[in-house]
Formats: C-alpha cells, structure tokens, sequence
C-alpha cells in the first residue's frame, strides 16, 4: 500500500511517501525569506506552499520509482494552522483523491507529532506520555493506543515555542527563536537570574507569558532596551530562560510519571529538538526507568512523513472521511482528538 502524505500547515511545505509501512521519501522545504519579517506572514506562506507543493509531489513519486496512479491513500493536515496555509494542502489532496478515486485522510497535525515518534526504530510502547513541545502547542498527553488518548495539561496561554520566539525577538537574536536562544546560550553552565515558573490551578498545566513579560521587565530595569545589553548578558539571559522553560516542562513530566502508569516517555514538536530539554528527559527516564523516544530532527519539525503515518493509523483503523472535510485553525480544550477518535 502506497500513502502520500501532505503537510502545509505553516511554514513547511512537506510531501512524503510510506509503502508498505515503510518511509520512502519525506521532502520538506523550509520557508526561510519569513526570518526577515521576523515571523511567519501568512499570506506569503500560503502563496509558497501553492508554488511549492506540485514540484515535491512529482520529486517524491519520482525518488520512489512510483507513478500517482501507484498511490492507494492520501492524508493531508487539516489542523490546527495557518488556515490559508491549510487549504492549500488540504484542497489540493482532496482534488487528488477525487480524480484518482482513492480514499482521503484529513490528519490532525498534533496527532502527527504525537506519532512521530513510531517513524523511528525504538518506537514507543503504549500506553506512554507525550510532551508535545512546537510553536504553536505544550501539551501533556497519556497515549493509551493508536485511538485512544488522554489530555493531561494544556499551555493557558503562549505555547512554549512561542515564548521563545518572542523573547529571541526582545534580545534582538532573530527568527526562529528556539534555535537562536539554544545557541546564545551554549556553553554555560549555571542560571544566575531567577525568572518564575507559573503555578497553575490545574497540575498539568502550563503557563509561559508571564515568563516572557518577566524577561522583557528584566530587560527594561537593567538595560533599558535589548541593543543595550552586553554580550555575555545576553547569553545569560538566553540560558536562564531556557533553563525556566525546561524546568516548567520537566516537572510537570515528573509528576506525570510520578502519578500514573506509563511504559515509554516520548517528547515530539519543533522544540524537541533542544538538546538541554532531551538531556533532562533522559534523566528523568533512567531514574524510574522507562523508555524515552525522540523523533529524529526531520520528524520534530512540521513533516508529511507524520502525517502519511498517522493517516495510514486511521485507515487500518477503519476511519473514513468525505471529501467535504474542511480545514480548522485552532484546537479546542480537550477536544482536538474527538473528531478523529470516538
């Protein structure tokens, strides 16, 4: 069976292939002009993916020696995202289905991280806990099996991603954030300056804007603006508000494992990729001795290869969708896994 995946939900425009349960190509191209406005726009992220999609598509079928009437099932994104963004992929895989008169799969993008991590050989072992880590989402998450999963804790307002993209805009280091703020802070060891950690009333929770303003009062107090701050103040501010994030994450983690009954521990997202976060993860897994899987860095980052799997989840599970299946930009509060899973 030959899946193709699609995925445009922000900036990535990604196409990949899995045959007979075995990833064949995943393509992703970065947009990268959005680092001059400093974030992603949009409109012109929609307008790339248009001009991008058709060309990867066609280097996909041809890396995998395949012809588009090969291909048995097709999965786009459908959300959360950018919405222009999402229709982009979403239309053009449901117009392919069409002609083709194959089956189609929308895929819920958060539930294509929450499975990245089976793209890889030591795969999770249900039921496990899953950090989701992106731009967008942190959620806390028990996965019981490929249709059932529990939300532990939710971000009550900026995503963890998000955090650090703005705070790397107010120390002037550029976009995207999370890799910028890894490498300012590279090399030290210890945090001198004492950001909080939000308490929420829900345990599991997570809460990161407060964090964020208490960086930009450090900033106004000690150096008045961020083209004023010397450079070993800078890397130290980085590290410090890494260092708050990670432990805000790392705890809830612990009380997690602490509380309930998992065999695996998986972290997935973008920021999946910060080494000092997989570090203390690994630390946390040794000591109450469970299994941690992270993602390859192709998988951590917005990738078809994802979606085709999960879409091909939902297949073999008996889902089955009409092509009136439209694209939806945000996830509700415990709700992002009903329209998929009932």
């Amino acid at each position: 069976m030959n899946i193709l995946g699609i995925e445009t939900s922000c900036d990535e425009t990604s196409v990949a292939i899995i045959s007979d349960g075995q990833l064949k190509i995943n393509l992703i191209f970065s947009q990268e002009f959005h680092k001059e406005f400093g974030g992603v726009v949009p409109e012109l992220s929609s307008r790339a993916h248009l001009q991008l999609l058709m060309p990867l598509i066609k280097k996909a079928l041809n890396q995998s020696f395949l012809s588009l009437n090969q291909i048995d099932l097709i999965a786009a994104t459908a959300g959360p995202g950018l919405i222009g963004a999402l229709l982009v992929g979403l239309t053009f895989a449901k117009s392919l289905a069409f002609s083709l008169n194959r089956p189609f799969i929308p895929v819920n993008h958060i539930e294509g991280h929450v499975f990245s991590g089976f793209l890889m050989e030591q795969k999770p072992e249900f039921p496990y806990l899953c950090l989701v880590v992106s731009g967008g989402h942190t959620l806390l998450l028990i996965v019981k099996s490929d249709t059932e999963i529990e939300q532990l804790g939710t971000t009550i307002d900026d995503a963890a991603g998000e955090a650090f993209d703005k705070v790397a805009k107010l120390l002037g280091l550029g976009y995207p954030g999370g890799p910028k703020i890894q490498s300012a802070a590279e090399g030290l060891k210890s945090d001198s300056i004492n950001f909080p950690i939000a308490h929420c009333k829900s345990e599991f929770d997570f809460s990161f804007s407060g964090l964020k303003t208490s960086v930009l009062r450090y900033i106004q107090k000690n150096f008045g603006s961020s083209e004023k701050i010397p450079p070993e103040n800078l890397r130290m501010i980085a590290f410090s508000f890494q260092q708050t994030v990670i432990k805000a994450l790392v705890t809830n983690v612990k009380k997690a494992v602490e509380k309930f009954h998992f065999n695996s521990i998986s972290l997935v997202g973008g920021v999946a990729a910060n080494k000092l976060l997989g570090i203390e993860l690994e630390a946390i897994a040794k000591k109450f001795n469970k299994k941690l899987v992270i993602p390859s860095s192709q998988f951590c980052t917005d990738n078809a290869a994802m979606i085709a799997y999960r879409g091909l989840i939902l297949h073999n599970a008996g889902f089955k969708y009409n092509l009136e299946y439209n694209a939806y930009p945000s996830i509700s509060d415990n709700t992002f896994i009903k329209p998929f899973i009932q």
